[in-house]
């Protein structure tokens, strides 16, 4: 099984990232830009959190806000769920399961290293299972 610092060694280590103080739409136009679901959310060189469409979706659109000049701290969630590069694939999908998050920032020694989504982990599970499949096939050929 794949460890969380090989999938980031396929996709990249970079990290996108929003100051909390920078309004909703700005976070939307950069992840609409870069077509992700979710952006850091930094006060310095610190994570004090992660904001998600699902947070926009909830908390601005439901109850009827304007993206334009609300901020960036005021939807993000602050409890964020955090993975290492050591955990495997499956781990952390166990874990954004029984969490509900969509993203897991990758936190090595107090430093962010990255972030995994769980198409990324779906992705490196599927590729996976599909080399499985294939040796086997091999393997029933032969024998």
């Amino acid at each position: 099984m794949k460890t969380v610092k090989q999938v980031l060694d396929i996709k990249g280590h970079g990290v996108l990232s929003v100051k909390a103080s920078d309004t909703v739409y700005e976070a939307l136009e950069m992840m609409a830009a870069h077509n992700i679901g979710a952006l850091v959310v930094t006060e310095g060189d610190k994570m004090v959190g992660i904001v998600s469409e699902r947070d926009y979706a909830r908390k601005v659109v439901l109850r009827g806000g304007s993206s334009l000049k609300l901020r960036v701290r005021s939807i993000m969630s602050r409890d964020v769920c955090c993975a290492n590069s050591l955990m495997t694939v499956d781990a952390c999908m166990t874990l954004m399961s029984e969490k509900h998050c969509r993203h897991l920032p990758v936190i090595d020694d107090d430093k962010l290293s990255g972030v995994v989504s769980i198409g990324d982990l779906v992705k490196v599970s599927l590729d996976e299972k599909e080399k499985l499949i294939g040796h086997l096939h091999d393997y029933m050929a032969i024998g």
